[in-house]
């Protein structure tokens, strides 16, 4: 058979693998839930077992629905959830407790602590990020604190930490490479992204020893090989980067000022700012984008918690609705009479406003209000909150021209919530034919590796687009709307 690429999309509530041909045309999929773990208010967990079963029957699922030979499946590429912290034993490869998830607010206490003492400039300065529960490094230090010796270990070089990326490939490679790449690194706390390198005085202030660490590489290099037991074949691992990274790369957003948004379990949206770290006065991230062949290109990304998971929230908590596809329809059928806002802060709020201790509220019901408003102003707060990140970004770049926005993810197959982003936004969204620019964006990465596809120029010509949505809203009614959020905000805030 003709060369493949098999790509791995570890996420937040599912893992899914898909096997690319030669010209990135997906051929199959695999897809497996797993479970969430909420042992307290505003504590989320995944158990790495049953992440890594997940991944190996997604991978096998769809080797077998490709009918490709194991010999013919090239290079494997990776990417995650990011920020999801796995700490293992290096010996017997178990983690010593379950994964701490990226959406866990457990350290808040503790990230405030650190802002009193001042440290949040610094941190910012040298990672672009903002001292918040979301990232790595204050969930290593809770587990080292928290599990019964495993300071003590870690301080004999006994453990390993990694974000998922890193747990996959120690597992895939049976033990023999422990490695993240240069975006996965960027969203620990440690990573210094103007030195590329863990930040030694980072390390101090967080007290977490040197040892755990992996070795950071490049987004397309040698990650090492699967073991030949797992798939038939030993396969080379060739590409790696965390979702947005990936979602950016399979987007072509290679030149700067390009901008992607990404709508599965939140949403992320990330502008290309070239070879410039731009930081943002204006409570957004500062990020690695990707890093090829040792030259990092950096992004502004903005993001927010709650997207898709505001519609499984409606699926699965209220009871509304059975599939998600439903709450378009619902929504075209909503009293238009009604100003309906969800301000989804289930936990906390992201950018721009960055409070971890925030909780979801609802305001503008009536006796009138049905779960057709209610799906409406679930879907109508992801628009919101892209715009607020897109305000954001304006105000960080100087640029007041509009932006066209590339969006992909579950939540953007959605027409009415496409077009609702681009009335409110007040520019065009495009929308290209694969959805899962994720799972792309790696394969891409691997291929790019071992020559089997074309520089990044080269593969940028060969993006298009499946729909374009322009905006039909009237100013003064998406003002009005807009400033309506707003208020919401101000009054969940207050």
């Amino acid at each position: 058979m003709a060369d493949m690429i098999l790509a791995i999309d570890q996420g937040t509530t599912s893992s899914r693998a898909i096997v690319f041909d030669a010209k990135l045309k997906p051929v199959s999929v695999g897809q497996k839930e797993f479970r969430q773990f909420y042992p307290k208010s505003g504590w989320v967990e995944h158990d790495p077992e049953e992440i890594w079963s997940s991944v190996l029957a997604t991978c096998k699922s769809a080797l077998r629905k490709s009918k490709a030979k194991p010999s013919s499946v090239k290079a494997i590429g990776i990417t995650n959830q990011r920020e999801t912290v796995v700490i293992w034993n290096r010996r017997t490869g178990k983690p010593i407790h379950k994964a701490i998830v990226w959406q866990d607010r457990r350290t808040a206490a503790f990230c405030e602590a650190l802002k009193a003492k001042g440290h949040e400039p610094l941190f910012g300065k040298k990672t672009g990020l903002l001292l918040d529960p979301y990232f790595s490094g204050t969930k290593i230090r809770w587990l080292l604190d928290n599990v019964k010796g495993a300071r003590e270990k870690a301080s004999r070089g006994e453990l390993a930490f990694g974000t998922i990326d890193s747990f996959l490939i120690w597992r895939l490679t049976g033990g023999k490479v422990h490695a993240t790449d240069a975006t996965n690194a960027s969203r620990t706390l440690l990573f210094n992204i103007h030195t590329g390198e863990w930040d030694e005085e980072l390390l101090r202030i967080l007290d977490i020893p040197r040892s755990l660490l992996p070795e950071v590489k490049d987004c397309a290099a040698d990650f090492g090989t699967t073991t030949a037991e797992l798939f038939g074949s030993a396969i080379p691992i060739r590409g790696v980067a965390g979702d947005q990274q990936a979602a950016s790369i399979g987007q072509a957003c290679f030149e700067p000022g390009m901008m992607k948004a990404t709508y599965g379990t939140g949403c992320f949206a990330l502008l290309n700012t070239g070879t410039n770290a731009v930081l943002s006065r204006n409570r957004l991230l500062t990020t690695i984008a990707y890093q090829l062949d040792g030259k990092r290109t950096y992004a502004l990304e903005g993001a927010i918690f709650i997207a898709g998971a505001g519609v499984q929230w409606l699926r699965d908590g209220l009871k509304l609705v059975k599939t998600a596809g439903e709450t378009g329809r619902l929504a075209e059928g909503a009293d238009p009479t009604q100003h309906v806002y969800l301000v989804p802060a289930f936990v906390g709020l992201g950018a721009p406003y960055w409070n971890a201790e925030a909780r979801g509220a609802i305001f503008g019901l009536t006796r009138a209000t049905t779960a057709k408003e209610l799906a409406k102003a679930t879907l109508e707060s992801v628009c919101y909150q892209t715009r607020d990140l897109l305000e954001a970004m304006r105000k960080d770049m100087g640029q007041a021209q509009k932006t066209t926005l590339r969006v992909d993810g579950g939540m953007s197959a959605s027409d009415w919530t496409m077009q609702y982003l681009s009335d409110i936004l007040d520019a065009p969204v495009d929308r290209p034919p694969i959805l899962e620019t994720t799972a792309l964006g790696v394969a891409y990465l691997a291929g790019l590796k071992i020559d089997l596809f074309p520089e990044p120029s080269r593969f940028a010509k060969s993006w298009k687009k499946q729909k374009r949505f322009t905006p039909k809203m009237k100013p003064a009614e998406r003002d009005a709307r807009y400033a309506g959020w707003k208020d919401a905000v101000r009054k969940l805030l207050a």
